[in-house]
């Protein structure tokens, strides 16, 4: 190993984790605190710079630090970008994690608690999420890392977050490869995005409009087709130095998704059999996720 990633490798952590109200900035902390970080909730920016200079003395006890920042600090914001860069300049291996999900999910997660948006005043939820996504427009541009949680459960983030914070300086690339349905949006953390829909569409075969592309009928409709195999084989060819590249930079977190019209039969039977190549890869963790799967 070179000296330069050893003592990447071994400066102190400095997380902040922030993002929409209602995407999952809660369990992605309690995830972290049960990893060994040292978790801070609501920290007021101006404090920033003080956490740095306590991780970095010597004898410091504390080297995994995630730090919370939500829209309850919004009156301190414009000290925010500041404290930011100067933490971006410091001895630590500093990075921004922000958590986001459509509209529509976190209207749906507000009423499933019954609870108001701490921005909607008597307005609606939806006017104090459009109000926050305004006040955050800066933070989400600044971050490093985006986790797009709409469709996930809490299950499916906590393994999200492990697998892109494991330890370890020869720790594999965590590679997410997920079907999605461009009629419910495109995912907006995909480091890389396909479209299935230059195959036949199952959906139009009355056998395997109830099946989903987990189902071998539909899978092999899939694969089988003209284009298919074509375009699989060169996609993995294309994203081998990519892969190789991420990691030899430091970055050990990526999504790819794969788009169809409604997420249920072309996108997942060619997830499947890319996540199921790539597990091939050296150095690369594999998870598998379909996100519209089942919204039909």
């Amino acid at each position: 190993m070179s000296d330069e990633l050893l003592n990447k490798s071994q400066k102190p952590q400095i997380l902040v984790i922030t993002g929409i109200s209602g995407a999952g900035r809660s369990t992605v902390a309690n995830v972290l605190e049960d990893e060994g970080w040292y978790v801070i909730d609501n920290i007021p920016p101006q404090m920033l710079e003080s956490i740095a200079e306590l991780v970095t003395q010597d004898g410091a006890k504390v080297p995994k630090v995630a730090l919370g920042i939500d829209v309850r600090a919004r009156a301190v914001f414009d000290d925010l970008p500041a404290a930011i860069e100067t933490l971006r300049k410091s001895d630590v291996d500093f990075s921004m994690l922000f958590l986001d999900a459509k509209d529509e999910t976190i209207v749906a997660r507000y009423e499933a608690q019954r609870r108001p948006h701490p921005l909607q005043g008597e307005g609606r939820v939806l006017d104090g999420i459009r109000a926050e996504r305004s006040l955050f427009e800066g933070l989400r541009l600044a971050s490093d890392r985006t986790i797009d949680t709409t469709g996930m459960n809490v299950h499916e983030l906590a393994r999200t977050v492990r697998e892109m914070f494991a330890d370890g300086p020869d720790k594999k690339l965590n590679l997410t490869v997920m079907s999605f349905g461009f009629k419910h949006g495109s995912p907006t953390d995909a480091n890389f995005m396909a479209d299935m829909r230059f195959i036949p569409n199952p959906h139009w075969i009355p056998e395997l409009r109830p099946l989903t592309g987990q189902d071998a009928p539909v899978r092999d409709y899939v694969l089988s087709n003209s284009g298919t195999e074509e375009f699989i084989s060169n996609y993995l060819e294309a994203l081998r130095p990519v892969l190789e590249g991420y990691r030899r930079e430091g970055k050990y977190y990526a999504t790819i998704a794969i788009g169809c019209t409604g997420g249920k039969h072309r996108s997942v039977a060619v997830t499947e059999e890319i996540a199921r190549r790539l597990s091939a890869f050296p150095e690369v963790n594999v998870h598998v996720l379909h996100r519209d799967k089942g919204r039909e």
